[in-house]
């Protein structure tokens, strides 16, 4: 093994997320791990950096939804591939439950997804609602799965408001102390977050990683 040969691979991990590579990441990704290089590396540094290109792409008009959606479906195949070099590294027993969806009204989940891949990777055990979330369902996750960590996310000023409600319910039950929440979005800010009594924000899928991980005193 080589860092040469690893930083060539990734390489072509990223550009072939944005490239709409779909179907041939997968054969990419299985010869990435044939050559004994690391998973976590090659979905960070690699799949993930190519969507975060093609969400740069997206903002300057270059791409458009229709071609967003391509490179999110590439990066999906080469995580079903990538994630199997993941199961030895990742202690069941040591993984914190955290449920993630969009808030009820609003069905934009591409961030949502990079950051349910990014925290899967850091070791968080996942439920993933979807989008259009309601407030109910979130609730009742929490409850009967003995979720110790909220994600929400909007990208609608006219449904944001929503998240607030999430975290009332969680106070009226008296169960708010025992859930952290975490909230992030396009127009979510931390001035947002702080008002609605979240516990984090992140503006970026990488930069939740590292405040899922602070929540828990994790590395």
């Amino acid at each position: 093994m080589s860092e040469e040969r690893k930083k060539e691979l990734i390489d072509k991990l990223a550009s072939y997320v944005v490239d709409m590579e779909d179907e041939t990441i997968a054969d990419l990704a299985q010869t990435y791990l044939d050559e004994g290089y690391d998973a976590n590396d090659g979905i960070m540094d690699g799949l993930v950096m190519g969507m975060n290109e093609a969400g740069k792409l997206y903002d300057e008009e270059e791409y458009y939804i229709a071609e967003l959606l391509l490179c999110s479906d590439a990066m999906y195949e080469g995580i079903g591939v990538l994630k199997k070099g993941l199961e030895d590294e990742l202690d069941s027993r040591d993984r914190i439950k955290a449920v993630i969806g969009v808030i009820e009204g609003d069905t934009h989940d591409i961030g949502k997804n990079l950051v349910k891949i990014m925290l899967e990777t850091a070791g968080f055990e996942m439920i993933d609602l979807g989008k259009d979330v309601k407030v109910d369902r979130f609730i009742d996750t929490v409850v009967n799965e003995d979720v110790k960590l909220v994600c929400m996310s909007s990208l609608m000023t006219t449904t944001m408001y929503l998240m607030k409600d999430v975290i009332d319910r969680l106070k009226e039950m008296g169960i708010r102390d025992k859930v952290k929440v975490m909230v992030g979005g396009g127009p979510v800010t931390q001035k947002f977050a702080n008002e609605i009594g979240a516990d984090g924000y992140s503006d970026s899928a990488t930069e939740a990683v590292k405040v899922a991980c602070s929540l828990f005193d994790r590395k």
